[in-house]
């Protein structure tokens, strides 16, 4: 089995992490934060002194970050100090032209270098059923394969450089207006006097289908699975849809697309955010919407 550094042990990460270790890789971990170097720990992996003790003598090096400005200051620590040859992967969802940017800066060191920002959630990071989206060289991507198929179901090379990134915001300003959307439709329905459980059998089966709608169905009772059954506890937190939402908007900017609908996303969670809701899961959003009728 490959030696894997992982660095960035989160709600994400540290999942996602002990998932390799439960495959059988050896996981030398770091993190900035006490706790969650203790859970890596206690979840089987070797815990580094630092990012760069971590990868050394690594095949495979791992970073699951908040943000561009971070996972390009950790490269910037660790790159050099990996093996020549070896392979880094990053999982974070950051915009483009930082992941392009992280990408030429492994090059610079004959390192192979893959982005793979995922989908699923943290319910996919533990169940190991996450959806990798990788941009990347394609020997870079057949050499990421392997470990990525031990905590995730799909893996897809989705192009070049930065092209798992495009791929993520595209796919989560989908997300993000599908919400609002389902949302929007069941308030209208409670106001309607419809059952929640009427309008999804219907909606479920006729052209309103979406996932929003039929795996995380922001209404408690019909999909038992989703975030409303248990209060809204994230699943994907509020934040960072708007974080993927912003990340949207900065790409339609700089290439000139017309986004409105996403721009509203943005907008409407924003404002959700904004009252206190960032770590409430984003299809906690039918709360925003209802309290819009009462304006």
């Amino acid at each position: 089995m490959v030696s894997i550094a992982f660095i960035g042990l989160g709600n994400m990460g540290g999942p996602m992490a002990a998932n390799l270790v439960k495959a059988g890789h050896k996981v030398i971990a770091f993190d900035l934060v006490a706790a969650s170097r203790d859970q890596a720990k206690a979840d089987g992996a070797a815990v580094a002194e630092s990012s760069v003790t971590a990868v050394k003598g690594a095949d495979v090096v791992i970073t699951m970050l908040p943000a561009g400005k971070h996972v390009l200051a950790v490269w910037r620590e660790v790159v050099p100090a990996m093996t020549n040859g070896a392979l880094i992967i990053d999982c974070s969802t950051i915009d483009v032209e930082s992941a392009k940017e992280a990408h030429a800066l492994a090059a610079k060191h004959g390192i192979g270098s893959i982005d793979a920002p995922v989908s699923g959630g943290t319910g996919g990071a533990k169940g190991a059923t996450l959806t990798f989206m990788c941009g990347g060289a394609e020997k870079a991507f057949a050499s990421a394969r392997p470990v990525l198929e031990k905590m995730g179901k799909k893996i897809v090379h989705c192009g070049g450089a930065g092209a798992g990134q495009s791929a993520k915001i595209c796919n989560n300003m989908i997300l993000g207006i599908s919400m609002i959307a389902v949302s929007e439709a069941f308030a209208l329905a409670e106001k309607l006097g419809l059952s929640h459980q009427a309008l999804f059998d219907v909606a479920s089966t006729s052209s309103g289908q979406c996932w929003s709608l039929t795996s995380y169905c922001p209404v408690p009772g019909p999909v038992p699975a989703s975030p409303a059954n248990n209060d809204y506890k994230p699943g994907f937190a509020s934040a960072l849809m708007v974080k993927d939402l912003t990340l949207a908007q900065d790409a339609a900017k700089a290439t000139g697309a017309a986004t409105p609908l996403g721009q509203h996303a943005q907008e409407i969670y924003k404002a959700f955010d904004a009252a206190g809701n960032g770590g409430v899961d984003f299809s906690g959003i039918i709360q925003h919407v209802r309290k819009l009728a009462g304006k």
